[in-house]
This record gives structure tokens, C-alpha cells and sequence, in this order.
């Protein structure tokens, strides 16, 4: 069962990666690769070059395990060139699982704080 903690670190591969790789080769690419430690209980995701595929590879107290998805329709990632290793956040992967690829973070709209509470009271009528 997949079941990660939502504080849990993620990490992308930012390279193609063959999908026959297993435990080991995953672990390899974690430890020489990337630099970081497969056993620290974070979550390593790594996506095949047509980007049909995504492999996970994490640590759960008791051993190395490994999940795989594979998209019938749709790709995981538009373009290689603009991806590279970094860590995202568990809402970042579970947009890139469902194939989405945020392009670029939005604050939402925030009306702009006035000196004077009448501007304030002005600008909300002429809404």
C-alpha cells in the first residue's frame, strides 16, 4: 500500500530514467546521483524519458519499497528541458501523479490595504 505522510520530503529525478530499474538501480541513482540518503524516509520519484511512467522509491521503517504508475492517456511531464532535481512538496506530487504540471505558482488576489478607511469604503461600493 502507498501511503506516505503529507510532511514527508519529495524529490525529483530530473532526468529520464529506465523503468527496469528496481530497488537497487533506484537506490544507486538516490546515492551517487542525487547525493542524498535512500534510507531517510523520503520519497525519490523518477519519471521515464516519454513520460508515461513514474517510479517512487522510499523508505518505510522496514524496508525499501517501490511504486510504479502508468498513465493510459497523457503524459507526466511536457517538456525534459525545463526539469531538473529538486524537492517538492506532497501536493506538488500529487499533481504530478494526476498529470498536471503547474506552470507557475499564483498568489490569490488581494485587495490593496488603503491609508484611509473612506478610499477602503469607496472602492468596495464601486465594485
Amino acid at each position: 500500500m502507498f501511503f506516505p505522510e503529507g510532511q514527508v520530503r519529495v524529490f525529483l529525478y530530473g532526468e529520464p530514467t529506465s523503468m527496469r530499474l528496481s530497488f537497487d538501480g533506484l537506490y544507486a541513482i538516490v546515492k551517487h546521483h542525487m547525493g542524498l540518503d535512500p534510507l531517510s524516509g523520503s520519497l525519490f520519484a523518477f519519471v521515464n524519458r516519454r513520460a508515461t511512467q513514474i517510479k517512487m522509491l522510499y523508505f518505510d521503517r522496514t524496508g525499501l519499497c517501490v511504486w510504479s504508475k502508468r498513465l493510459e492517456q497523457g503524459r507526466l511531464i511536457s517538456n525534459w528541458a525545463n526539469v531538473s532535481m529538486h524537492e517538492m512538496d506532497w501536493t506538488g506530487l500529487k499533481l504530478l501523479l494526476e498529470g498536471i504540471e503547474p506552470k507557475r505558482m499564483r498568489l490569490r488576489y488581494k485587495k490593496p490595504h488603503s491609508r484611509s478607511g473612506n478610499a477602503s469604503i469607496h472602492a468596495t461600493q464601486s465594485i
